[in-house]
């Protein structure tokens, strides 16, 4: 599972529940310097934001897609799951119901119970995939397990009826039973959504700028990192300091922190407010970066 910091999460969170007045256009750069950087979470993030334009976004399922697309591609089960809705109903993407399947499936395997619902339901439906009712009643299964209620519904009617495998009452009652009981209570929805999504708590990092200081200046990797990227964007009540910004991306990268590694590159690729584009440090960087992610 990846971790995501209480940053992310908190406009994560901020973008769900409270639409676009949650998001200021500073948060919303900072998300897209790092997707842009290759973070799959700031990447599902800045897709989220063209998805319902906010922050100072223009709504944009085109680039909503390509962000889905990008985290997808890099193994990130929720955006798979998205990317397979995105080519089931055209969204940003031409229609294309046998990408939606494989999408749907990779993220399956890494356990989107939504996902195995849904790939569970087109072999079923014998859309974009052969009908297959042995493969259905297998990622129905699956989901059911995990206390899906539509799977449990499905399951429990294909044994009764003995489509996809044995006819069973007792299996059939117990699932469409299980199903009965279920809720749909929010908190339930949002611990697996998160689930998905791939995120947890990062327990250690604090949000208020004092204790973010404290951590940064103590050593702490993710905190030197969520410093400069506060610093470059000018958020949270940060003044926008290049030199600032890049003294703490190095202390982060010098403590191993990928994504600090990248930011450094990037900067000295294409500039930074004050900061000149550098070549010979961009190299530099660039096999910083590749060295961190050998050794991960």
């Amino acid at each position: 599972m990846k971790k995501i910091t209480r940053l992310f999460l908190a406009i994560y969170i901020g973008l769900l529940s409270a639409g676009a007045a949650a998001m200021t256009p500073e948060e919303a750069k900072m998300i897209a310097n790092a997707a842009e950087r290759g973070s799959q979470g700031a990447q599902v993030l800045l897709a989220v934001i063209y998805k319902d334009g906010t922050g100072g976004y223009p709504r944009d399922e085109k680039l909503s897609a390509y962000w889905f697309e990008r985290a997808a591609e890099q193994g990130n089960a929720y955006a798979q799951q998205v990317l397979g809705d995105y080519y089931e109903n055209g969204t940003g993407v031409p229609k294309n119901l046998r990408l939606a399947a494989d999408w749907r499936e990779k993220a399956a395997n890494r356990g989107s119970v939504t996902a195995q619902l849904k790939l569970g339901k087109m072999y079923l439906n014998g859309a974009g995939v052969p009908r297959d009712p042995e493969l259905a009643r297998k990622w129905l299964g699956r989901a059911a397990a995990e206390g899906n209620s539509e799977a449990q519904y499905l399951l429990g009617k294909m044994y009764r009826a003995g489509y996809g495998g044995p006819k069973s009452k007792d299996l059939s009652d117990n699932w469409l039973a299980k199903s009965a009981e279920q809720g749909y209570e929010e908190a339930i929805k949002w611990l697996h959504f998160m689930e998905d999504v791939g995120f947890e708590w990062e327990e250690s990092f604090y949000h208020r700028a004092p204790h973010l200081q404290k951590l940064a200046q103590d050593g702490d990797a993710e905190a030197q990192y969520q410093l400069a990227m506060r610093y470059e964007t000018g958020s949270y009540g940060m003044n926008k300091d290049g030199e600032k910004a890049l003294y703490w991306f190095r202390k982060a990268a010098e403590n191993g922190h990928l994504m600090a590694a990248k930011s450094l590159e990037d900067i000295y690729t294409r500039g930074l407010s004050n900061i000149k584009a550098d070549p010979a440090l961009a190299k530099y960087w660039h096999e910083k970066v590749r060295q961190l992610e050998t050794a991960k």
